[in-house]
């Protein structure tokens, strides 16, 4: 798949079915939209492409903007690779970008930097300055301009329309299986392992804390899951329990991400690592001592091996 950077590589581009979003996650709904745009590039004899922004435009819109973001760019990027698509156009999302109507957008990106001749839009998406304007508009000025513009479906699941905001909600709420099954993969947050308490250790399950500096990637709700853990350099991954919240236990008072990786000796301090959720096991609680907490522990090291063993996904 080719990368596109806007500012720098366009130029002498062939014609192209495009579609265009933020696509945070590159969920299920989005994987059906990139499906339909690869099948008319097909058709068509042209090429497929993906547009897609490099920041949430609220970052730069609203200073105070805090992002809960289901990928990072990275990932967002290495998701869409796994999609027939040939190509990704990232565009440097700014102000002055912001304040181009749709129309403007239209002639001056779509048509005279990516040569879109077709664009297919999601069933909800709005684009332009203030999106204040919807279909109906794009379809007007792409007959102006040479664009055929159509308009996807809405991709469901249980009728429900699947989408990143619905997405988040359910991760927020825990439901980390029934995100699964809208993202076509598991959840995953990505980070270093830092410093932690040593709590763990101390009641024999030791832990590596995640720190996600500042990337924006949104922290399921506080509790225990199956996880399965990809530290740095490690190409299979393993097996962990992930523990979200404030340790109550400890009288804690900031949220720390705690893994502990079944079976598994080694310093993983200052390495990258992957955590992609498998299930929620139970929600945080205070124990009234650390023997009963270790006791738990035990119960929830067994509940994740479990529900690991009978995961068909790696």
């Amino acid at each position: 798949m080719n990368i596109i950077n806007v500012n720098h590589d366009t130029g002498n581009l062939p014609p192209t079915v495009a579609t265009i979003g933020f696509f945070d996650g590159v969920h299920r709904g989005h994987q059906y939209l990139i499906s339909h745009v690869t099948e008319e590039a097909r058709r068509s004899g042209m090429t497929s492409m993906v547009i897609t922004f490099d920041r949430h435009p609220r970052q730069v819109l609203q200073s105070d903007y805090q992002p809960r973001l289901l990928t990072t760019l990275d990932n967002k990027l290495r998701r869409l690779s796994l999609t027939d698509c040939d190509a990704v156009a990232v565009l440097a999302f700014s102000r002055e970008m912001a304040a181009l109507s749709a129309r403007d957008f239209m002639r001056y990106v779509l048509v005279d930097k990516l040569n879109v001749r077709k664009l297919i839009i999601g069933y909800d998406n709005r684009f332009g300055h203030n999106r204040s304007e919807g279909f109906e508009d794009y379809v007007r000025y792409g007959r102006e301009m040479g664009i055929e513009v159509m308009r996807n479906p809405a991709f469901s699941i249980e009728d429900v329309h699947v989408s990143s905001s619905m997405i988040r909600s359910l991760l927020q709420e825990g439901e980390v299986s029934m995100a699964r099954r809208c993202l076509g993969y598991p959840y995953m947050l990505a980070g270093k392992v830092v410093g932690g308490y040593r709590n763990g250790h101390k009641l024999g399950f030791p832990t590596a804390n995640i720190d996600l500096g500042g990337s924006g990637q949104l922290v399921p709700a506080p509790g225990v899951y199956a996880v399965r853990v990809r530290p740095e350099g490690v190409e299979e991954p393993l097996g962990g329990m992930m523990n979200i919240g404030v340790r109550p236990t400890f009288d804690g008072r900031e949220q720390t991400l705690e893994v502990h990786i079944l079976d598994f000796e080694g310093d993983l301090y200052g390495q990258s690592m992957e955590v992609a959720f498998v299930s929620r096991i139970r929600s945080e609680r205070k124990f009234d001592n650390l023997m009963q907490l270790a006791e738990q522990l035990k119960a929830d090291r067994e509940q994740a091996e479990a529900l690991l063993l009978t995961d068909s996904q790696p």
